[in-house]
């Protein structure tokens, strides 16, 4: 397709799914780019369908040929869950840059790309608001039963008396420690917050020493907060960084949150502590097996308040995804330096 002059217009993708929809992308790019593209759309079946592998990269949504058609002609591809992969690559030789609305292009095969001279870009920080809130949020239903309550009386009647006993109820935040191992985007919002409530925060991250709360060691952090909540990024280096032994140094009746990844924790630790009361509650929101098999003994363990993977997702995110990628396409198209790329 040309424009007036005859000049060809520049075509792109808008590869969106359920929830960073399709028209929030077309709208984004509009919005940086006016009319001057032809925007392309494509809805892949994520989250009504769970993300998986496709072909050699994971974490992504939709098949390989239905993105090679698409494809078809694209200079520049925005998407959340697309799969790029070696064979997508090989059949789109339009493409010059894909841009991944979240923290990281789990779903592109970033060695390929380079290798086509297909730029890889990226949204930084795009959900660490909606995640540290949610973690909060998940903490405080953890800490005070709230799910539990609520279902004992919403379902059953029952008011509860129960829970007025002291071994039954929780613990505040005010006046007391809280580490939080990882210091990172989430993690330093999530101190913010809490410093709010007036909790005492700690810090365990080798990659932000100069913080004034950060601790020595993990095992320091483990050993003197009541209250631990994971932040980390999952790399070789701390994948089942919290198991048995680490669990173990914790204080007795202390809360474990995991709104990160499922891989930094070992699920079975945290079963075992939550059955013997080695742990007060725990909070999950990610997991090292998604979704969770029907077997699951997570779904046996008490004191558990659980969600799906739900702490990056609000409105916010997927609108803030959006301007972010279409920015990104925005400074290709004009040619000026890519903000987020990994391969420049």
């Amino acid at each position: 397709m040309s424009d007036l002059d005859g000049e060809p217009r520049p075509r792109f993708l808008a590869a969106g799914d359920h929830f960073v929809l399709p028209r929030l992308l077309v709208r984004a790019l509009r919005d940086e780019l006016g009319d001057a593209p032809e925007i392309r759309e494509l809805t892949l079946p994520w989250p009504i369908e769970p993300f998986g592998p496709v072909a050699e990269v994971d974490e992504a949504s939709g098949d390989e040929d239905t993105m090679i058609d698409a494809l078809d002609g694209v200079e520049a591809c925005v998407t959340q869950m697309g799969p790029i992969t070696q064979k997508i690559l090989d059949n789109a030789p339009d493409l010059r840059l894909v841009v991944v609305g979240r923290g990281g292009p789990i779903n592109v095969n970033v060695e390929a790309a380079t290798a086509r001279g297909v730029r890889v870009c990226y949204a930084p920080g795009r959900n660490a608001t909606a995640t540290a809130e949610y973690t909060i949020g998940l903490l405080l239903a953890a800490l005070r039963r709230i799910p539990e309550t609520h279902a004992a009386l919403a379902f059953k009647g029952d008011w509860g008396g129960a829970y007025y006993r002291y071994d039954n109820t929780g613990l505040e935040l005010e006046g007391t420690r809280v580490g939080l191992v990882g210091y990172g985007a989430v993690g330093s919002r999530v101190a913010r917050i809490l410093a709010g409530f007036g909790a005492e925060v700690l810090v365990y991250d080798p990659y932000a020493p100069d913080q004034a709360q950060t601790t020595g060691s993990l095992e320091e952090l483990l050993r003197r907060c009541r209250i631990v909540s994971l932040h980390a990024r999952l790399t070789p280096e701390t994948r089942g960084m919290i198991g048995a032994r680490e669990i173990g140094l914790m204080p007795a009746g202390s809360v474990l949150i995991n709104c990160a990844r499922g891989g930094l924790l070992d699920y079975d630790a945290l079963c075992d502590a939550l059955d013997s009361g080695q742990l007060l509650a725990a909070g999950l929101d990610t997991y090292a097996e998604e979704p969770l098999p029907p077997g699951s003994r997570l779904f046996r363990t008490p004191n558990l308040v659980m969600t799906p993977h739900l702490a990056g997702a609000s409105r916010a995110v997927a609108e803030r995804a959006a301007r972010i990628v279409a920015a990104e396409v925005g400074r290709y198209h004009r040619g000026e330096p890519l903000r987020y790329c990994l391969n420049p």
